[in-house]
This record gives structure tokens, sequence and C-alpha cells, in this order.
């Protein structure tokens, strides 16, 4: 039998060397489909980036499963022998590991498949552009997901605060909503002497972030987690005149929808109060987001029994997390499960988070996802 641990960590180590941003994973997108090719696996492209794999199994049913492939604009400093190659890009977040999981999934299935024993039949994503712009979103829409009569779509994410050998999870929310606003104020500016004749886009700046701040204590039920962030601020232009410009700009993580229209509501709000008390003229942006990752309820079950009969052990979260995810607009197309594969290994000095320039792993891990999907079709019911 094939050494697919051997094959999962040659795919991670090619991917590793090329890591490219959202939408402009051209490389990457070459690398995956020459693999397909070599393994005469026919594929179809419903965008430039995109790459989807149809493969019939012995039953009616279809499971789908998701990778994310795009890096992040992060420098490396790991001083790995297969450090990226790509100046001021690095899979920092492990994209490299999910495609290296779902191809080496792809030749096992096509292997199953030559030899009349795939259970089911599988769709496999890889999918642009998760880290911005919402590439599920737009491979939904442009990819006849209905037309496969999908059961469900599972995906895997590396984990770094969880341990090699555990799969992590839970029901219901496990990551937030992750929504991006931006405020730009144009005041008028004036000599700080006759500072009475201009409008302070600094002062409405100062007012607009001390309001959000209060936003959460004020306006939101005080047990629900939400997190609205100010991220970066910039204001003025010399040392003795008013500011005539200004902005703003973060983030808003929540679980909640109508919480998250609250909290929009109430930035607009404050927002146009500042243009009323420093007579300055402001305009709110907020970006459609990623909706909060709701894991379906009913596949806990099947995915327990394949963690442990892929001989990992099975982990419940205890809270969400606050991470962003675009996986969750995969609930429009089907049932959802989304969970943490481990590689924290403090032995081995594997213990840096995720978007950070250090982040590394023992790719031999990966082959732990394989094992997992594997054992998912498995254990799915005829």
């Amino acid at each position: 039998m094939k050494d697919y641990v051997k094959t999962v960590s040659a795919h991670r180590q090619a991917l590793h060397l090329i890591p490219e941003l959202s939408f402009h994973e051209y490389k990457t997108t070459a690398y995956i489909r020459n693999t397909l090719k070599q393994l005469n696996i026919d594929y179809l492209t419903p965008l430039e980036t995109a790459t989807i794999v149809y493969l019939k199994g012995n039953s009616g049913k279809t499971i789908g499963f998701r990778a994310d492939i795009d890096a992040l604009p992060i420098e490396e400093e790991t001083s790995s022998p297969f450090t990226s190659t790509h100046s001021g890009a690095m899979h920092a977040c492990g994209h490299d590991g999910h495609t290296s999981i779902l191809l080496t999934f792809a030749e096992l299935c096509k292997t199953q498949q030559d030899q009349g024993l795939l259970k089911h039949n599988v769709l496999l994503i890889f999918q642009p552009s998760e880290e911005s712009n919402a590439g599920a979103n737009a491979l939904i829409k442009a990819f006849p997901f209905s037309d496969y009569n999908l059961e469900a779509i599972f995906a895997l994410h590396l984990g770094p605060d969880t341990d090699e050998g555990v799969i992590l999870t839970k029901e219901g929310p496990l990551m937030a909503s992750a929504t991006e606003y931006r405020i730009n104020i144009k005041g008028r500016s004036a000599h700080v002497a006759e500072k009475e004749t201009g409008a302070n886009a600094l002062g409405s700046l100062s007012h607009i972030a001390n309001q959000i701040a209060q936003i959460q204590q004020y306006h939101l039920n005080g047990l629900n987690q939400n997190v609205i962030h100010i991220g970066k601020m910039t204001a003025g232009e010399a040392i003795n005149t008013v500011a005539s410009t200004g902005y703003l700009e973060g983030t808003i993580r929540t679980y909640d929808p109508k919480d998250l229209e609250i909290i929009k509501q109430k930035i607009d709000a404050v927002v146009k109060s500042s243009d009323l008390i420093f007579k300055t003229s402001t305009t709110l942006t907020v970006a459609e987001g990623y909706p909060p990752v709701i894991n379906t309820s009913s596949l806990l079950e099947l995915v327990e029994k394949s963690v442990e009969s892929a001989g990992l052990r099975f982990k419940v979260k205890e809270h969400p997390y606050l991470y962003g995810e675009d996986f969750s607009f995969y609930d429009t197309v089907a049932k959802t499960n989304f969970a943490f594969l481990g590689i924290r290994n403090e032995e081995l000095g594997y213990t840096s988070g995720l978007h950070t320039s250090t982040f590394n792993f023992d790719e031999k891990v990966l082959i732990n996802g394989v094992t997992y999907f594997q054992e998912i079709l498995n254990n799915l019911g005829e």
C-alpha cells in the first residue's frame, strides 16, 4: 500500500514554497490541477483559481470536503528548509496543509473508485480567497452545488492550540462573524490660533472612537460575546493646525446576527452625532462580512465516531472562537461541520499561533486529516 504520509508531506512542502494571496493563487492552482491530471482525476474550474473534483461512488449520497488554498501577506521567519520563495507572502494559516490533505484524500478516493470500493460520491472543493473577499461566497455563486444533492460538507483547519492527535469541534456556533468597517472624516483646516473657524476631524475621530467603545456596554446583551475592535486611526497634518481629515477602521466579531445589526446601527448613529458636534462630513462603510460558522448539530455524532475510528481523540470546544471563516457560507448549500486538526507539539517547538511569521508544524500530522476524511465516508450510512 502506498505511503500516504510521504505523499501528504511532499505536497505540503511543495505548496509552502509558493504561497499566494487571495484570488491570485495561480501557481498553487497549477500545482493542484497538475497533480490531479497525473492521478487521472477530472476536475471542474468554476473560478480562475477554484478547482472542484467529483468522484462517483457506490451509493446515491454525495459528501463534500473543502480546503482553502490562499496565503497571507506575511514575511516568513521559520528558517524552514522549504521557506516561502515569494517575498512578503507566507502560508501562515496552514492552508498549504489543508490543500495537501485534500489532494492526498483525492488520490485515496480515486484508488478506491478504480477498485470499485468508493463507498459514496465525493465532491472535493479547492477554494480560493478565504483570507479576504469571501472566496466561498464567490464559489457558491459560480458553481451549481444544488445539482449534487449534498448530504453535508466537511472542512478541517489546523489548530496550533490543540495537541497533535486531537480533533476539536462543537455543535452550533464555532466561529464568529467577521465584518469590517471604515470611517472617513472630512473636516476643515484652520490655524490653531483660529481653531473655531475649522472643523476638527481629530476631535470627531476621538469622539467616534470613544463612543464605539461604549456600544457593547450600553446597547448589547451583556451575556452575548461580541468584539467591536478599532485597529487603526489616523488624523491631522501639522502640530499647529486643526485636523482636516481623519480615518478609522476596525472589525466586528459576533455570533448573533441581531447583535451585528444593532452594532452597525449604533456606529452609524455615532458618526452622525459626531458630524453635528464637530461640523465634519463623515462616511461610514461597512463591508459585507463573513457570517458565523454554525456547525449542524446532527453531524456531531458522525464526526465523533469518525474521529475515534481514525484513531484520534475527539474534543468538544467549550466556547466558540472569535476568528472569522468563510466556510460559514456553505451552510446555504448543505449541512456543515468545521473542525480543528491539532498540530501543537511543544517538544518539537511547534507552538506559534495562526497568522504569525513563525507558524509551522510537523507535516506528518496531516495524515490524521486524510484518515479522518476517509472515516467520514466509512461511517456514513447507506
